[in-house]
């Protein structure tokens, strides 16, 4: 069997998608009889092993992702590398190539709705934006064979818009980088923030729906006992004087190391299909603060956090003292325990596989190694 992902989602600095990729990929190096590929965007053609990249445009201020503007391409590289199925993970250029070199091969192709692209772009640009990209999602995700959602308000949105043969596939986690062993007691020490602070942490890339604006309003109602982390590209650099800015791209080590050495997650955004940065923080033995929508409600359970009013900061404030009024130390192993049992990657790619398998009529793997 050969897996082949293409997608213009996967940038040095990008997020959840890579990291889901990355993954994928290490966990299915482990089953015999199975070959992988990986398709994405880059500055000129190049192969090494199984990972592929194609020229494409970078995009200004896009933080290091780049956007295929011609569709042959794509197409004529999937076709070469002659898959057993391919997955797109993106709504664009690379999810039509991957349809018409599946019609060219006769294998199933996937398409992963990784962002809700209606809901996003209708923020920024109105209801009639929105409108036609529902139409545009229903036009492209109706001809896969199988649409892939990481949680299930997203899946029953596809399914309310008209998209069949959706199944939620979640997300998972790396159970050993993210753990609550990797706090650092000198920690705070190092980025000259109090020990007596209760520290808060957000990571992840600046953009809008992030709310960053929210976490900034709701430390100014906090005051002095509390502190914020912020992590990531582009974020603000004026700030309260309760918020520490490390304005770059963190690897996994260095978050891991700061999520674990920290109290709790403070997260506002509200177009969340998935919430890794919450996954991680939950398995690094942090209680989440946030907000009472997207994927949040169902990933983040009660006794491993509190959500509260969208994009009121009040509100945000008011669940953090609510928070540690109680036993943090109880929701954070509650959370680390939540994730153990949900979201190990191996489950999760052990689940995925079973599911290739049935779309591609191949006898079923032995779950024995693909766990091992």
């Amino acid at each position: 069997m050969h897996i082949a992902d293409v997608t213009m989602f996967h940038a040095p600095a990008s997020g959840g998608v890579r990291t889901y990729l990355q993954a994928k990929h290490r966990v299915l190096s482990r089953t015999p009889n199975l070959r992988t590929s990986l398709l994405v965007p880059g500055p000129e053609r190049d192969s090494l092993g199984d990972h592929h990249t194609l020229p494409a445009l970078h995009l200004p201020l896009g933080q290091g992702y780049r956007f295929p503007l011609r569709r042959r391409p794509w197409r004529d590289a999937l076709v070469d590398l002659s898959p057993t199925l391919i997955e797109a993970g993106d709504p664009y250029v690379t999810a039509w190539a991957a349809l018409e070199a599946g019609q060219r091969l006769g294998v199933p192709v996937v398409g992963f709705y990784h962002s809700d692209l209606p809901h996003l772009m209708g923020d920024r640009f109105g209801r009639h934006v929105r409108q036609r990209l529902i139409r545009y999602v229903v036009d492209l995700y109706q001809r896969f064979d199988s649409v892939l959602a990481p949680c299930h308000a997203m899946a029953n949105r596809l399914t309310e818009w008209g998209v069949p043969n959706v199944r939620v596939q979640s997300l998972g986690v790396d159970l050993e980088q993210f753990h609550p062993s990797r706090r650092d007691p000198g920690f705070r020490t190092a980025m000259g923030i109090p020990a007596d602070k209760k520290l808060l942490i957000f990571v992840g890339r600046f953009s809008r729906e992030k709310n960053i604006d929210v976490l900034l309003a709701t430390m100014r109602a906090l005051g002095s006992d509390y502190h914020l982390l912020l992590m990531g590209p582009g974020m603000p650099t004026q700030v309260p004087s309760n918020v520490t800015v490390v304005n770059r791209c963190c690897g996994s080590h260095e978050v891991a190391r700061a999520l674990a050495s920290s109290d709790a997650l403070l997260h506002a955004g509200t177009r969340e299909t998935f919430g890794l940065v919450a996954q991680e923080a939950m398995a690094s033995g942090l209680p989440v603060i946030g907000a009472r929508a997207g994927a949040l409600i169902e990933n983040v359970p009660l006794g491993a956090g509190v959500l509260c009013q969208p994009l009121d900061p009040d509100a945000m404030a008011d669940a953090c003292s609510a928070l540690f009024s109680n036993d943090i130390a109880a929701s954070g192993r509650y959370a680390r325990h939540f994730v153990e049992r949900q979201f190990s990657w191996d489950s999760v790619i052990g689940s995925l596989l079973t599911h290739y398998v049935d779309l591609c009529g191949l006898e079923q793997p032995d779950a024995r190694v693909v766990r091992r």
